[in-house]
């Protein structure tokens, strides 16, 4: 096999697209003629853009101009003009099946999952298994067209426009530079992945106590409650760009922080790409859920977890009241955080 026009296709959220770079480049070093595109929802946009082994984004907008079956059918039916040979859907979604099929593409590569009697090889879907790291799974889709990864670092390119504009918004909150920063983030995607605020909050008080830094607090719109509270529940102040920054921000923000203490969440999987160190809380004890699939991949991050003996995780739909999430106490959070910033000489 010997592909010329390759399409990747990663359409579901910030951190899957970054757990997917190094798939990007370990295509680029095997096949270094190939035309490579890539396929991300908007909000993806900057996790891929400016990235060295790419040709091109392709962006497929399932809530905007993408929303119905028909618009997606045309946006498969207007790739054909690209002439693709070959696509990788790194995650199934019956979307992303319908695209690379109405595309023409003759090769299509996928997990065995949504509507996969659209691609022409088959790949048993284990992912919900848990036993390795979703950047591993996802390298394992490319094995099918004999590829294996030398790389496995993700990767995130860093804008000069990022970098003025971050700290553009820095200095409107009053950051001079004197003193390291500490980027937190108490928001999450779904309420079994998110620590209590509160605790975030006791958090941060407790280490100015100890350490002489800046906090800067992040989160997308959907966090603005858990920001909120955070900022209510704190007697110190912290530099507030909650809601205030694009992912390209984030990424250029992640490089100026000595460390990241943040949920389980996309911005863990740009910061680990920045080479900052992160403390990750993780809840939810189901195999496909837990850190050893999702946790951060750098060699300087940690990540806190507790079992809480459940027999069956129903993770969003806990009857537990996240127990698993709250038995990680400030304490726990506290000791882990000074003893990264202690061993790695981060302040």
């Amino acid at each position: 096999m010997n592909p010329k026009r390759i399409l990747l296709i990663r359409t579901d959220r910030i951190g899957d697209v970054v757990l997917s770079t190094p798939a990007i480049k370990a295509v680029r070093d095997a096949y270094p003629s190939a035309y490579i595109a890539v396929m991300v929802r908007p909000y993806a946009r900057d996790i891929v853009e400016g990235n060295p082994y790419l040709n091109e984004v392709i962006i497929y907008d399932k809530d905007g101009a993408h929303k119905s079956f028909l618009a997606t059918l045309l946006f498969g039916l207007a790739l054909r003009k690209k002439h693709f040979d070959t696509a990788l859907i790194l995650h199934p979604t019956n979307r992303a099946h319908i695209v690379a099929f109405s595309a023409g593409i003759p090769s299509r590569i996928g997990l065995d999952r949504k509507m996969a009697g659209l691609l022409t090889k088959r790949i048993k879907d284990k992912k919900f298994l848990g036993e390795k790291h979703e950047l591993d799974y996802t390298l394992d889709i490319l094995k099918y067209i004999g590829i294996t990864a030398k790389d496995k670092r993700p990767y995130v390119p860093v804008k000069e426009s990022a970098k003025n504009s971050i700290n553009i918004k820095l200095a409107r909150e009053g950051y001079n530079g004197a003193v390291p920063l500490i980027a937190v983030h108490p928001g999450a995607s779904c309420p079994s992945k998110r620590w209590p605020a509160e605790r975030f909050a006791a958090l941060i008080d407790r280490l100015k106590e100890r350490y002489n830094f800046q906090a800067v607090l992040i989160s997308g719109p959907a966090d603005s409650k858990d920001a909120q509270a955070l900022l209510k529940g704190l007697k110190t102040e912290v530099l507030d760009l909650s809601g205030k920054t694009s992912v390209g921000e984030l990424a250029a923000l992640f490089k100026k922080c000595a460390l990241f203490i943040s949920n389980d969440s996309g911005p863990v999987h740009i910061a680990s790409a920045a080479g900052t160190p992160c403390v990750v809380i993780f809840g939810r004890n189901e195999p496909g859920l837990s850190p050893k699939r999702w946790g951060p991949t750098g060699e300087k991050d940690m990540f806190l977890h507790k079992d809480a003996g459940c027999k069956v995780c129903l993770a969003h739909n806990c009857e537990n009241g996240f127990k698993c999430l709250k038995m990680i106490t400030t304490d726990d959070v506290f000791e882990a955080v000074s003893g990264m910033i202690s061993s790695l000489k981060l302040l």
